[in-house]
């Protein structure tokens, strides 16, 4: 299995996840107050600079934001079919340099640091009786560790619909992912289970 995380010694590599999850959170209610396009400019190109400091390659860099780019794009295609330019751009520059800095915070952070950082934050709320600590951090560990691989799977699926001459539709490709990642979802369940992760329940 893949993962998003980028061996490396950079500033966003150093600092601990829990300002990395709080400064990303923060940074997100920044812009959605924000309307001005200068200062949401400006917090693009800053964010792209702390995400090319992460040591990725700018191909590889690139190609793992695509899929958020292509979003992105529809919705500024939207934006612009009903608002006017100006108005169409500020979501466009806010979704960007969110997006940019998520990214940077996810190539820094291991899925493990994750984990634990947010099991930790969540341990107050088990005071209400509705959620479990390790079962938040536990549901975001395994989001952050099977993207990828749904990803890398829906690619592998659509090349061997091009290798035999098939025409790649949404509708033929989504089956066998949909199949394929299910199987991988009640076979982790299976090893979860069997390891007795969740001891809580028990």
């Amino acid at each position: 299995m893949q993962s998003l995380y980028v061996e490396g010694n950079s500033p966003m590599h150093r600092l601990s996840p829990r300002v990395k999850l709080v400064s990303l959170a923060v940074f997100g209610v920044v812009l959605f107050i924000s309307q001005n396009i200068t200062l949401l400019s400006g917090l693009v190109v800053l964010t792209a600079v702390v995400y090319r400091t992460t040591g990725l390659p700018l191909g590889e860099g690139l190609r793992r934001l695509r899929p958020v780019f292509l979003t992105i794009a529809v919705v500024a295609l939207f934006n612009l079919l009903f608002n006017p330019w100006q108005a169409a751009l500020v979501p466009v520059l806010r979704l960007t340099a969110l997006m940019l800095l998520a990214a940077a915070v996810t190539a820094t952070t291991s899925i493990t640091a994750f984990i634990d950082e947010v099991t930790a934050l969540a341990r107050p709320l088990e005071r209400t009786g509705f959620v479990q600590a390790d079962d938040i951090g536990l549901a975001l560990g395994l989001v952050l560790r099977f993207v990828p691989d749904i990803v890398g799977r829906y690619q592998a699926i659509r090349e061997a619909h091009k290798a035999r001459g098939l025409k790649a539709r949404p509708t033929t490709l989504l089956a066998p992912l949909i199949i394929l990642t299910l199987r991988d979802a009640d076979n982790v369940a299976a090893a979860i289970d069997a390891r007795r992760i969740r001891r809580h329940g028990s």
